[in-house]
């Protein structure tokens, strides 16, 4: 492996910290990525150990008395350009965040740390290095004439915790083509939300997106209404994980009213931290999807593909040119390109180039035109390669 993450622990000693390091080494398992890609790092191994061109994330863990460690260490990863994420524990209505956190931080978001937390936290730090894409993208699948006001109700708690949420009433603009956008947004979500109502599969839309989620491989976080068996969902050929709801998760128990049922606080809340730890191990199946379809084409094709640890793929040609091959989820962005080309100035090799490949199945076609028109116009070898293409593409380039 050409270098390692670098999560630099900061500020307090204290038990949460270990908590905070297991989360992530089991998000890293759900990923399929070797233990090793993230090197841990305390403050007083940052001289020995911290490698300023390697990538890298901080931690600071506050402290309830108010004595902040570490001022010189922060302040120096601050002026490199390292992010680092403020942790701390009391009241924030009682400030606890000015008491615990240093002044030099002040200006971060934190979050208060509680055990709910933990894959959110861990998410973070995974976003951060770009091991798990940083769009947050649901798609909640519902019968309108059934559950209306539950899927609001999920739309708007999703939100306020920075989801990009879909969900048809409210998500796609005047004029545009309903069924494609829906199609689109769907391939590009990182968890389904399935409200899974008595008749919800008596729909022929419903059947439709559940039957597409199932072909894109999209994790599913199921709502299993009360009185309602799960029996009515082939969860076997899905990453699906049900919550069973009875009667009680519902305010005054009403949940069969479309227009006025709504779920209880603590709930909702559940639901968050579902989906939350869903996504990492949503995105590992798609990966592995994605990557073992393109192999099993190059392969076809007289190709030689290495998987890498890091799980992207690199190609060695005759010529001494080498191809690596990024593995997209959902639709590609200009985005992407940068952070392929973080790759390619890291390399610093003038015979390496980049492709993301990707499945279009369901993407918009003026969405792969812009592709199609970053292609065409990009700079550096640095291109998008379709999942339909791949066969003529790798029987073409050599």
């Amino acid at each position: 492996m050409e270098y390692k993450y670098q999560l630099i622990l900061l500020g307090s000693d204290c038990p949460e910290k270990t908590h905070i390091i297991s989360k992530l080494i089991e998000k890293i398992k759900d990923l399929n990525l070797p233990d090793s890609i993230i090197k841990f790092i305390e403050a007083n191994q940052i001289s020995s150990d911290y490698q300023g061109n390697q990538p890298a994330f901080g931690l600071y863990f506050g402290d309830i008395e108010g004595n902040h460690k570490h001022l010189d260490i922060t302040d120096k990863l601050l002026k490199d350009g390292t992010m680092i994420l403020p942790i701390y524990f009391g009241n924030p209505d009682e400030g606890a965040f000015s008491k615990e956190i240093p002044c030099i931080l002040s200006n971060q978001n934190g979050i208060r740390y509680n055990d709910n937390e933990l894959d959110r936290i861990a998410n973070i730090i995974l976003e951060a290095f770009e091991l798990l894409r940083t769009t947050r993208k649901i798609f909640i699948s519902y019968k309108r004439s059934e559950s209306t006001s539950i899927a609001i109700q999920l739309y708007e708690a999703l939100e306020s915790y920075n989801y990009d949420v879909f969900l048809d009433t409210h998500s796609i603009g005047k004029g545009e083509p309903f069924q494609d956008e829906l199609w689109h947004r769907m391939t590009d979500c990182d968890v389904i939300v399935l409200l899974n109502t008595p008749s919800f599969l008596e729909s022929h839309w419903c059947k439709e997106e559940f039957a597409e989620a199932g072909s894109k491989q999209i994790g599913i976080v199921q709502l299993v209404w009360p009185n309602h068996k799960i029996k009515n969902i082939d969860s076997a050929s899905h990453i699906s994980y049900p919550m069973k709801l009875n009667d009680y998760d519902f305010v005054n128990n009403i949940y069969n009213n479309k227009d006025q049922s709504k779920l209880i606080n603590r709930i909702v809340e559940e639901i968050i931290q579902k989906v939350e730890s869903v996504r990492a191990r949503n995105l590992a199946a798609r990966q592995d999807n994605l990557i073992t379809e393109f192999r099993n084409i190059a392969h076809q094709c007289g190709r030689n593909i290495t998987v890498q640890p890091e799980k992207f793929l690199t190609e060695d040609l005759p010529s001494g040119k080498r191809i690596i091959y990024i593995p997209t989820i959902g639709v590609p962005q200009s985005t992407s390109c940068q952070s392929a080309e973080i790759r390619h100035e890291f390399q610093k090799n003038p015979n390496i180039s980049i492709r993301l490949i990707y499945d279009d199945l369901r993407i918009r076609d003026k969405w792969l035109n812009h592709l199609d028109w970053l292609n065409d116009n990009f700079k550096k070898d640095i291109l998008t390669l379709k999942k339909q293409e791949f066969k003529s593409w790798l029987e073409t380039t050599k």
